[in-house]
């Protein structure tokens, strides 16, 4: 490596230098309870990051500033997004809803409507250098050949236009949980060149199966053998932990190099789809 800021790394704590977070400012949405951005707010705030939490659930510890916020209502995230003010370094979309037993609208608004409006007002006072990341899923798999419905989804303009469409096509949006998924891949894809020029990266990641408030509701929508014979490869699920360890790697200086990126973080399982190896 080259370049005197990277030099003095040799002086601090490696950990510390590579993911970079000291005085940043920071936004999880979802970094209530006890999920995967709860568990990137421990990170973040060990880290040194001045974190501000959007949840209707209180963070698992003491931040800068928690919001309670139901994202279905734009004009709430607009209200939190004022409150906290100023320059956000960094963004983490880790709020979600599992499907069922909330409506296929309500599961669409809140993983990617939502996470798409607070991503532009949001990065409106990001810096170069800042960074967005968002929590899709190993079950958006086969988001490439939904292009089409997605890409008419993406094409409305603001919060209420895409609510209308949701709402117009029970259809495609069914539970809302694979679509919406689905659909945070390629709005990832778009938002990464959109911003690129600005000097901010944009990436998605998509875990396996977790260990979260929302396994429950997976396994009564699904049904549990379901989710239990589902293929791990590793022979277990991942813990909140583990996928939070990613979304701050990704957020940080040391991912510096890494937009419009999908991270599969499954365990091996879509290794075993692509090569046959495993069957659902």
């Amino acid at each position: 490596m080259t370049g005197g800021a990277h030099e003095d790394a040799t002086t601090t704590p490696a950990l510390t230098w590579l993911l970079d977070y000291e005085g940043k400012r920071v936004i999880v949405s979802g970094g209530g309870g006890a999920g995967m951005g709860a568990a990137a707010v421990t990170d973040l705030v060990e880290l040194g990051a001045e974190v501000h939490v959007l949840d209707l659930k209180e963070p698992p510890v003491e931040v800068a500033g928690y919001h309670r916020v139901d994202l279905r209502d734009p004009g709430a995230i607009d209200r939190a997004v004022a409150a906290v003010g100023g320059q956000v370094d960094a963004l983490f979309n880790c709020a979600g809803l599992p499907g069922p037993p909330f409506t296929g609208v309500d599961t669409m608004v809140v993983n990617l409507v939502a996470a798409r409006h607070l991503t532009q007002l949001v990065t409106e006072a990001m810096p170069a250098g800042g960074a967005v990341v968002s929590v899709s899923s190993a079950g958006g798999m086969g988001w490439e050949h939904m292009m089409g419905p997605i890409e008419e989804l993406l094409a409305t303009g603001d919060f209420a236009a895409a609510r209308a469409w949701c709402d117009a096509h029970p259809g495609l949006v069914g539970e809302g949980y694979l679509l919406s998924k689905q659909a945070i891949v390629v709005w990832t894809l778009h938002t990464a060149l959109d911003l690129a020029a600005r000097g901010i990266r944009v990436n998605c990641t998509s875990p396996g199966p977790t260990d979260t408030p929302m396994m429950p509701s997976f396994e009564e929508y699904m049904g549990k053998e379901f989710m239990d014979s589902f293929p791990r490869p590793l022979g277990r699920s991942s813990t909140p932990q583990e996928q939070a360890h990613l979304l701050v790697f990704l957020n940080s200086g040391a991912a510096s190099y890494i937009t419009g990126a999908n991270v599969v973080a499954d365990g091996g399982f879509l290794a075993g789809m692509v090569t046959g190896r495993l069957a659902l």
